[in-house]
């Protein structure tokens, strides 16, 4: 493990038995301590280096939010659109607070991450778990090959 300060640490229960996702929430939360530990930085160089370690984070959650929904169109899970719905109002907020912050306004980078941290770590254990239950049903019954869960090669 790491000895640089972290505002989350990845847990067990936030997997979704899904390797090729489970990999992915692994990155957020590391690119949410980046975001941390930029925040934690010399006055001088915060601005650079949380902008650096925003963009990162935009840019995966971006990646991540289409292969997740991909993964959810080919298993054909029922609730599809409410989680679409989720990632859309995650990215609305990181877009907004991402303009906020480049443009000047009073923007707290630190109250950000908490509240980026909250809304992930609660999307993985609640929102991704009940397709992860949906999945792991679909495959106890036979109705969904292992071969499906694999993220693109």
């Amino acid at each position: 493990m790491t000895n640089q300060p972290q505002i989350v640490t990845w847990e067990e229960t936030y997997k979704t038995k899904i390797p090729y996702i489970d990999n992915q929430h692994l990155e957020l939360v590391n690119l949410i301590n980046d975001l941390y530990r930029a925040c934690l930085t010399d006055n001088k160089l915060v601005e650079a280096t949380f902008k650096e370690s925003m963009k990162k984070m935009v840019d995966y959650v971006r990646f991540h939010f289409s292969a997740e929904l991909e993964l959810l169109k080919k298993i054909k899970y029922p609730y599809y659109n409410d989680h679409k719905a989720e990632h859309d109002s995650l990215i609305k907020r990181i877009l907004e607070a991402a303009n906020e912050y480049q443009s000047g306004k009073k923007f707290v980078p630190h109250s950000f991450v908490r509240t980026l941290k909250d809304w992930v770590l609660s999307h993985i254990a609640v929102t991704d778990k009940q397709y992860s239950s949906y999945v792991m049903d679909r495959l106890n019954k036979g109705l969904l090959d292992i071969k499906d869960l694999e993220g693109p090669h």
